[in-house]
């Protein structure tokens, strides 16, 4: 059996391809038939793989990754690809078809033995391989009714991916538009062999991140932090890709939703009585990981911090415990707020009704991301807010969700709450009377150079709960047992 795997780790079955091609072909004739108006003949999906990328001007490229709805449905590894689905409209039948580049000859002096069309169908079980300058003679031969190509905007990024080009267009009746929120719901729902590639990413980050934990002191730089994760992801786990820059953050470089960017490299040294906040996440056959945990540099809990972690893994345990098919993901964030602010004000932080509180955004002071996002091939993951979702919520509090939907099993989601004292947003809250008048200054001033806490976990959500793919130590005890065993 055909499948992707890096020496001994995890094999991915090409069939797990083979039946996302199986899956979206039967979506798209169970969804779209009426409005396709096609009675027979030849439908054709056809999808552009990506390309390499240089380095501004230079010969040298980027490591290659690949598009990641063309690895979804041929799990292809190398550039510059066309993929098609053909489907018979009457039969249901759909024939898969790789176009590879026709690289020159010379090539094989750089960059090793070619293969031949026959090689790349039997390592990816499609039906049919030709090069890419055959497409338009595989198209006129084929005479399909109707093209599907790909295009869409991306709700994280707000980038809107362009239909592909290829030769003979202009023969054919082209949709760009159908196709993108069919695919983009196939891949929100995990298939079972996509679970076992996520939960083997997960282990391999969690054990990742349990190494790091066991050798920060203070001292160390953040950095010494992510090269060691990144060498245990590809080392051990056979991870090239990193699915995301890692976050390093120490002191209050852990209240930076999002350092470790080119201009803070993570490159603070690590000092005694801090607390560290590191969000990483491997990336293994495209799928990935994103975990984080929050630990004393030291090995051992203040009572001050004691107070923000265990407010934060309240708030977490409340969604696990509540999280399952059917429950909207908006009142697992309100959940999550609500209990994060019984847990400040138990703390004396604040005070007065925590549903009052809540109301008023107050949570969205110390919390001021959603609670998480879908995670497949994507790390921010697609499927948040297609058409037929509900939209993005209006309020400022709730406006930074990923995705506002009702949870389905076989969804996987990270659940990530956290608590952050960041300079703008404390100024903010105690220049407003309607905010100021829960908080409790002397207190919350104290935490002014705290920075945050943040706990993530990896979760698949069942039709009666939660499965957490992320193994860590989540309580203090276990975060200080573990620090202390080297």
């Amino acid at each position: 059996m055909a499948c992707f795997q890096m020496g001994s780790c995890h094999a991915v079955p090409m069939t797990l391809f083979k039946n996302n091609r199986n899956k979206v072909c039967k979506a798209i004739l169970d969804n779209s038939q009426e409005s396709l108006k096609l009675s027979s003949g030849q439908l054709i999906i056809l999808l552009e793989g990506g390309k390499d990328q240089s380095l501004y001007n230079t010969d040298v490229d980027y490591v290659f990754r690949q598009e990641s709805y063309f690895q979804y449905m041929f799990g292809a590894k190398e550039p510059g690809c066309y993929g098609i689905v053909s489907i018979d409209v009457k039969t249901a039948q759909a024939t898969s078809v790789l176009f590879v580049p026709r690289l020159p000859e010379e090539y094989e002096t750089w960059m090793g033995a070619l293969l031949k069309p026959e090689e790349f169908k039997a390592m990816y079980e499609v039906d049919e391989v030709y090069y890419v300058d055959e497409l338009e003679a595989y198209l006129e031969k084929t005479t399909p009714k109707l093209i599907l190509t790909l295009s869409g905007t991306n709700s994280d990024s707000g980038l809107t991916m362009q239909p592909p080009e290829f030769a003979g267009k202009d023969k054919y009746v082209t949709n760009c538009d159908l196709l993108y929120p069919i695919i983009s719901e196939c891949r929100v729902i995990k298939s079972k062999e996509e679970i076992e590639v996520l939960r083997y990413v997960a282990k391999v980050s969690s054990d990742a991140h349990i190494k790091v934990m066991q050798f920060i002191r203070p001292g160390r730089m953040e950095y010494e932090g992510e090269s060691l994760f990144l060498h245990h992801a590809y080392a051990v786990g056979g991870c090239r890709h990193a699915s995301y820059t890692c976050i390093c953050g120490s002191g209050i470089n852990s209240a930076i939703l999002h350092y470790g960017h080119a201009g803070a490299p993570n490159n603070r040294p690590i000092q005694d009585g801090e607390m560290c906040l590191f969000d990483m996440g491997a990336n293994y056959c495209g799928y990935a990981a994103d975990i984080t945990c929050s630990f004393p540099a030291n090995g051992k809990f203040t009572e001050d911090q004691k107070f923000i972690y265990n407010a934060v893994l309240a708030a977490r345990n409340a969604v696990m415990e509540t999280a399952r098919d059917g429950v909207s993901w908006v009142d697992m964030h309100k959940l999550a707020g609500k209990v994060l602010l019984e847990q400040l004000k138990a703390g004396g932080m604040l005070t007065g009704d925590v549903d009052e509180m809540l109301e008023a955004g107050v949570s969205g002071v110390f919390q001021p991301h959603g609670l998480g996002h879908l995670i497949g091939l994507d790390v921010h993951d697609v499927g948040g807010y297609l058409p037929t979702e509900p939209r993005r919520p209006s309020e400022a509090w709730l406006s930074k969700l990923r995705f506002a939907r009702i949870l389905k099993a076989g969804m996987y989601v990270t659940i990530e709450p956290g608590c952050y004292f960041i300079k703008q947003l404390m100024d903010k809250a105690l220049a407003d009377p309607q905010i100021r008048k829960y908080i409790n200054v002397e207190v919350f001033e104290r935490f002014r150079n705290f920075g945050g806490v943040r706990i993530e976990d990896d979760v698949l959500i069942t039709k009666t709960g939660t499965e957490n793919f992320a193994i860590v130590p989540r309580t203090v005890e276990e975060i200080e047992a573990t620090m202390a065993s080297k």
